[in-house]
């Protein structure tokens, strides 16, 4: 949080703007104009005219931005004169958060950001490239675990009890084994680039010894799948 801090009261004003347009960018996925800049910045001097200290009045800054509704929800603008029902190109900024939220789970990093603010991200080219970088990261396994997990019914999984009496052998490690099953054969198929149906076709799976042993494949060991 703290990427500076002040040596004096003269540099604080400086450093504090510095620290909360940071993190309100990070927070509202947008650069912020002059008046929410002015907006945060009255909650730092507020705390720091009562007397307080630079880190406690940084504090009620980042307060303010966690409660506004520029972090708590994902807005979307119909631009200016469109028809009601008509079709129209969201803005680049837009997109910057619905690729991270959808694939991420989480806010766009700083190069989709600044990629959204050069206005290049929907060219066809930079967008597939940003694509693959994004689904290249460790976060994309939530792609997996989020929109998988809603589609396919998966966060049903832990509450789901088979009758005991029929499958005696039934327990907590080969249910999470089964659901990691069904997520990493989604994420290998999202990552690689691999036609959909084979969700329904694919002659591969991933195991470790519970589920191989639940399946009667022999030639699988240990815990990890």
């Amino acid at each position: 949080i703290f990427t500076c801090y002040p040596n004096a009261d003269t540099e604080a004003p400086v450093c504090a703007e510095g620290i909360l347009t940071l993190i309100a960018r990070k927070a509202y996925r947008r650069p912020l104009s002059q008046q929410e800049i002015d907006t945060v910045m009255g909650f730092y001097r507020a705390e720091i005219d009562k007397g307080e200290t630079f880190d406690a009045a940084i504090q009620t800054g980042i307060a303010y931005i966690m409660v506004s509704p520029q972090f708590l929800f994902r807005f979307e603008r119909d631009p200016e004169g469109v028809e009601p029902g008509s079709i129209y190109q969201i803005s680049d900024l837009e997109m910057a958060s619905r690729l991270s939220f959808f694939l991420w789970s989480s806010i766009p990093d700083d190069q989709l950001i600044d990629l959204a603010m050069s206005g290049r991200l929907q060219e066809p080219d930079v967008l597939e490239q940003q694509v693959r970088r994004m689904l290249d990261d460790d976060r994309s396994a939530a792609l997996g675990s989020n929109f998988a997990g809603q589609w396919l019914y998966l966060r049903n999984v832990p509450s789901t009890s088979p009758d005991a009496d029929i499958f005696t052998d039934f327990d907590d490690n080969l249910r999470t084994a089964l659901l990691r099953e069904t997520e990493m054969l989604f994420e290998s198929i999202v990552r690689e680039d691999r036609p959909i149906v084979e969700l329904l076709t694919s002659d591969y799976t991933f195991l470790n010894e519970r589920l191989a042993k639940h399946y009667g494949i022999g030639g699988v060991y240990g815990d990890q799948m």
